[in-house]
């Protein structure tokens, strides 16, 4: 007898969509037929979507946000609103600051972590001081134990390498078997333009915008390419945010090189427009890189729908906006070099995608999953476990009603922050139920687990790094 049966759905994974009851046993699916037998507990999903739970590959919680400045996240509220926006497993950043060892490092934020999660979690490695024993020692002590992935950042002072230290971050990667993330932009030429702008008393939020241009991204994101060619490692190119940058993704791919690409929310969504919004709310959509135009929109959309894009990802990084700590410290009320990068998006990922790519056509409901779930479990090495619906893997699922429509306000979400860049934003398609390894976490809005029900994920090393399995 089955633990659960959910009966009369619609499942949908990332290459079917097929009519059928799902049976549920020691929190993993154990069957995907027409009328399966009795069962403990039923669901009747009749007009809903069976969907994988969202896999969000980019979040950031409880990171140090330098002097002064709180992330408005911690791991509590930060998986409560994933999990009400759809989500299972969501993978943060574990960041090591100067002079520190990752050891250190991870002790810290998993003890962040612990007894809080309400979704399962999963941690990238930040790299900022990659110092012969971290590289040598460190990292593939920890690739065995399970941390498969890290990032390095090519902009911001404190976080950028050189790019010597970056070859050395790869090549230590290409002997460990582990995956690296690269956030690309030119720091040289963003502090330049930050003194002219300072020069010229150009310190509104647009500032932000108009001193980091499309240039100064795609002149990053080929220079990365560039040196994981001369190592011979694959990439991850996180946050795309316009058709340049797409273009040299997809010329290195030509040249033979392996390269995942990433884009999020609010390059389809937001516009540089939306910093030049009268007083200071523009600091409300300061991120990087910054949302562009029009056409760049319209230019990531094409790379969802065609392919440049493997992962539609959050980058969920949320600060309150009026708030001393937040966007509204006393520097960011004076300059835009001083607000905090980064906003909240974790809950509203998923039903932006689905009402704006499936509900309007511009995707399919397999390629959705695909973007949203599966791929991420494939490159971080999480599937099958995660990120489909198959006999064998754990029942994480979400219940869409495609018919629900909802206007996007703050009020309703379950994040830290005080505002939602997508206020007002009416959507089709909510996640009314989500399954946690079997177990309804949440139902109508209404949560059934607590803190804590969250797991810790070691990962296998990513099938496109290669090598063999790390703990799982």
């Amino acid at each position: 007898m089955f633990d659960l049966v959910i009966r009369g759905g619609t499942v949908v994974t990332a290459s079917d969509t097929i009519r059928c009851d799902v049976g549920i046993r020691g929190g993993r699916i154990t069957a995907l037929a027409e009328h399966l037998g009795p069962a403990l507990d039923q669901i009747d999903a009749t007009g809903l979507f069976v969907l994988p739970g969202g896999i969000d590959s980019h979040v950031h919680i409880a990171q140090p946000s330098g002097d002064g400045i709180v992330m408005a996240d911690d791991f509590e509220s930060g998986t409560r609103s994933a999990l009400h926006g759809g989500n299972t497993t969501v993978l943060p950043f574990c960041l090591q600051q100067k002079g520190q060892s990752l050891r250190e490092a991870l002790a810290g934020y998993h003890a962040l972590a612990e007894g809080r999660c309400l979704t399962d979690v999963s941690f990238h490695l930040i790299v900022t001081d990659p110092t012969p024993s971290v590289l040598g020692q460190e990292l593939p002590a920890l690739v065995e134990d399970g941390y498969t992935s890290l990032k390095v950042f090519m902009t911001y002072e404190g976080l950028r390498l050189r790019d010597d230290e970056i070859l050395a971050t790869l090549d230590a990667a290409r002997s460990t078997g582990a995956l690296v993330m690269v956030h690309c932009e030119n720091e040289d030429a963003i502090r330049f333009l930050i003194g002219k702008h300072e020069e010229e008393g150009r310190l509104s939020p647009l500032g932000h915008a108009t001193s980091r241009p499309i240039a100064a991204e795609r002149e990053a994101t080929h220079r990365a390419l560039s040196l994981a060619e001369i190592v011979g490692v694959p990439l991850v190119i996180v946050h795309v945010s316009n058709r340049e940058a797409m273009e040299e993704i997809a010329r290195a791919r030509m040249r033979g090189i392996r390269v995942a690409g990433e884009t999020c929310p609010q390059y389809l969504m937001l516009t540089a427009d939306d910093l030049d919004r009268d007083g200071w709310e523009g600091a409300k959509f300061v991120c990087s890189p910054p949302p562009r135009d029009a056409a760049s929109q319209a230019a990531c959309w094409q790379g969802l729908e065609q392919g440049i894009f493997d992962l539609y990802s959050s980058d969920h990084c949320p600060f309150r906006f009026d708030d001393p700590q937040g966007k509204l410290n006393p520097k960011g009320t004076r300059s835009f070099r001083w607000v905090p990068n980064g906003i909240p998006g974790v809950e509203t990922r998923l039903p932006i995608l689905f009402s704006e790519g499936v509900m309007k056509n511009r995707i399919d409901i397999n390629r959705f999953v695909a973007l949203t779930a599966t791929n991420h479990a494939k490159l971080y090495g999480l599937y099958p476990r995660k990120g489909t619906i198959a006999v064998g893997s754990d029942a994480d699922l979400a219940l869409w009603n495609p018919r629900e429509r909802r206007v996007v306000t703050n009020d309703r979400l379950h994040h830290g922050a005080d505002y939602t860049p997508y206020e007002g934003l009416e959507v089709q398609g909510w996640p009314v139920m989500v399954l946690l390894r079997g177990q309804v976490a949440m139902r109508d809005g209404e949560e059934f687990v607590r803190p804590g029900a969250g797991q810790y994920l070691p990962r296998q090393r990513s099938p496109m790094a290669g090598g063999s399995p790390a703990a799982g």
